[in-house]
């Protein structure tokens, strides 16, 4: 058993998987970082800022950002290595494949599917309450039953959301129609988003009260939040605060899921992994900063005289400071910007499916090609259905924490696996080295171990939940399938010192 579910999948196989690819590479360095950015800039900026500062650290929030920066920096080198020993699809599954096991690589992988297809989701019922939004601004407003989910609408009869439904069918028909033009319209989008970005923090200077920034870091007090009794402010803010915005991070790692697509994927993903990073938390710091200086932190209170500034706090502070023609600005921009955060997050999904699909761990149908657009085509409608189906018809809100639980697993995976392979395969060539691993891998473990353990208890027991029947259908299914299991894998090693060619394997 043990020579089993613990098998590697050796480098050859994967030289052999690039060198046979029908994915196309048509990313360059930019392409890839702009993919890393359009998953990282979201709603989450224009909404965590406001919990951040009056949950957490107040006018330090920007300090809170620059701690979140750091921690995801841990895991951003750690992937940055891996990409330039295995340049391919399938992110952290792959990773732990060629390191630590068949078992525990399936286990990110099933993981992977809560970052990406659970966070699909969940981006999709957000734009949609943006997109009715931006409609009502413009005096048009769609029936209840035609915005909200069965379980939240409060009338009688049929109802779904169908913006949601919608905007998943247009974002895979992009997909499906290849990824360099996937790459262009993403581009344009993440443009039009940095470039709102910047007009919130350059206009909003005009209007900063440097009295809003005193203290910079308030005392420590106690704050009755939706969950209970939270203790805020002082330095113990600034830094439950970083956990609190940790997850407006997310999505650096979809980088690496396109590797397959990348014209020089052992220098361009890396460089586009900490270029992405860099260029978020850079933004994200300036936008705190002009936030915190618009508009006291305190004013934030959800109960005080601005009850909805915690839900929209970029947009009141332009409403307080009398600008309310930025509302339709920023609400456009996060309408638009949504759009790009769910291509990089269907399209990062199935890539992952493509490379288990190839290793035998699912079914074929998600690595049948199209070969004139060099997309897993079928791959893609199965995601866009299920996708679409379940964020019309399901509350999203309480399973959004799971999104955050399978992104941080993947992330400590990844720097136990990059430090694995540096110890048991020195001799890899490697275009991109972590720097003191030892320390970095240690310090990625334990911040990760850390922000998972701060979840709430339901998305620790729902994502468990969903990892054991990952685990169940892995023994059932995936490990009868499995390219590795028709070759005695560690017969091979053990005799012979040499690794098994791909051929042998799939023979």
């Amino acid at each position: 058993m043990a020579g089993s579910v613990w098998r590697k999948k050796p480098m050859s196989a994967f030289e052999a998987d690039m060198k046979k690819s029908e994915l196309k590479r048509v990313l360059g360095k930019w392409s890839l970082t702009a993919i890393g950015v359009g998953a990282i800039i979201g709603g989450g900026i224009f909404v965590l800022t406001g919990t951040g500062a009056y949950y957490h650290a107040g006018p330090a929030l920007a300090l809170s950002f620059v701690i979140a920066g750091i921690a995801c920096v841990f895991a951003a080198l750690c992937y940055s290595e891996f990409a330039s020993v295995l340049p391919v699809e399938g992110s952290a599954y792959a990773y732990a494949y060629g390191t630590i096991g068949e078992i525990l690589a399936w286990i990110i992988g099933w993981g992977l599917v809560l970052e990406y297809a659970m966070g699909s989701m969940t981006v999709a019922v957000s734009w949609s309450g943006y997109f009715n939004k931006l409609l009502k601004m413009f005096g048009i407003v769609l029936p209840d039953w035609l915005t909200t989910d069965p379980a939240s609408y409060t009338g009688s009869g049929f109802s779904m959301n169908l913006p949601a439904f919608l905007i998943v069918l247009l974002v895979v028909a992009i997909l499906v129609r290849g990824t360099k033009g996937a790459a262009k319209a993403n581009n344009f989008i993440v443009i039009l988003k940095v470039a709102a970005v910047l007009f919130v923090i350059v206009a909003g200077l005009f209007f900063i009260n440097l009295a809003n920034w005193s203290p910079f870091i308030p005392d420590v007090k106690k704050i009755v939040s939706e969950n209970g009794l939270t203790e805020a402010y002082g330095i113990t803010g600034v830094i439950s605060g970083a956990a609190a915005i940790f997850f407006a991070y997310v999505g650096f790692d979809a980088v690496s899921t396109q590797a397959g697509e990348a014209i020089n994927p052992k220098k361009d993903v890396p460089f586009a992994i900490v270029a992405s990073l860099l260029i978020c938390t850079v933004l994200y710091i300036l936008v705190s900063l002009v936030l915190t200086g618009m508009m006291n932190y305190q004013d934030f209170d959800p109960k005080g005289a601005y009850p909805d500034a915690i839900k929209a706090p970029v947009a009141y502070a332009f409403d307080i400071a009398g600008q309310n023609w930025a509302s339709y600005i920023i609400t456009f921009a996060a309408t638009i910007g949504l759009i790009s955060v769910l291509m990089v997050m269907i399209m990062g999904q199935s890539r992952i499916f493509l490379g288990m699909s190839k290793d035998g761990l699912l079914p074929k149908v998600f690595s049948r090609m199209n070969k004139v657009t060099g997309t897993p085509e079928r791959n893609l409608y199965i995601l866009g259905v299920v996708i679409a189906i379940v964020a019309a018809f399901t509350p999203i809100n309480k399973l959004a924490d799971m999104t955050s639980f399978g992104t941080l697993f993947a992330f400590m995976m990844v720097c136990i696996a990059v430090w694995v392979l540096r110890v048991k395969q020195p001799e890899l060539p490697r275009s991109f080295k972590v720097p003191a691993l030892p320390v970095i891998a240690v310090l990625g473990i334990l911040i990760n171990v850390y922000l998972m353990w701060n979840l709430s208890l339901d998305a620790q027991l729902l994502s468990l939940s969903w990892l054991a029947i990952g685990i169940i259908i892995y023994f059932l299914y995936s490990r009868k399938k499995s390219n590795l299991n028709h070759y005695n894998l560690d017969a091979a090693i053990t005799h012979h010192d040499e690794e098994p060619t791909q051929e042998a394997i799939e023979d």
